[in-house]
């Protein structure tokens, strides 16, 4: 039996440690950079350690950011009484890819998740609060409609209630082009319950 070279299982075992990636996937991806030119594992290699040497959180919002404070913090045509809470960074992309919300941020880094031992104070639900006492919104958004998102939104409305903000959820139920017979009963008591007047 031929033993694999160090680098090689070292490789392997640091894209195991990555979400979404199992053994199979990890050795896929170690042989296909030991096959691929020598500028692509570098340039690979270079894009890393730029992402921790020049990525930090935003000390505003906590979304990742080149600087202190991010371009969504300092872009002041943004409607800055409106908040939206969410989970990711991810959320953030999403939401700006869809150009529909033009106010400011807030990123937990998380939902709480006592199964996983998250308690609230290892998200930013201190700095929400704080934030929010200290700003000017007239309206905070909650976080994503997970089980644990729903338990993060009802802490979060619990801690921002005292404070006079009107607080919302993102409407949910069905997406555009989906079949009610895939849909999940939840998710149908949801449209239905958020169902809108028809204009025109």
């Amino acid at each position: 039996m031929t033993s694999v070279p160090q680098p090689v299982t070292r490789l392997i075992e640091e894209f195991s440690r990555l979400p979404g990636i199992g053994p199979k996937t990890a050795s896929r991806l170690t042989f296909y950079l030991l096959r691929a030119a020598d500028e692509q594992a570098k340039a690979l290699a270079e894009a890393l350690t730029q992402l921790k040497e020049r990525i930090t959180f935003c000390s505003e919002c906590y979304n990742i950011s080149e600087s202190s404070t991010c371009a969504i913090c300092e872009d002041l045509s943004r409607d800055r009484g409106l908040l939206c809470v969410v989970e990711e960074p991810l959320d953030v992309m999403a939401l700006e890819r869809a150009r529909g919300y033009q106010g400011l941020y807030h990123v937990l880094q998380g939902v709480i998740s006592p199964m996983e031992g998250i308690e609230p104070d290892d998200l930013r639900i201190p700095e929400l609060v704080e934030r929010v006492r200290k700003g000017h919104f007239r309206e905070v958004m909650a976080t994503n409609p997970s089980l644990e998102g729903e338990a993060t939104a009802m802490y979060i409305h619990r801690q921002l209630t005292p404070l006079g903000v009107r607080i919302t959820r993102l409407a949910r139920g069905l997406p555009v082009g989906g079949d009610l017979e895939y849909a999940d009963a939840v998710t149908l008591i949801r449209a239905i319950e958020g169902r809108q007047e028809m204009k025109g």
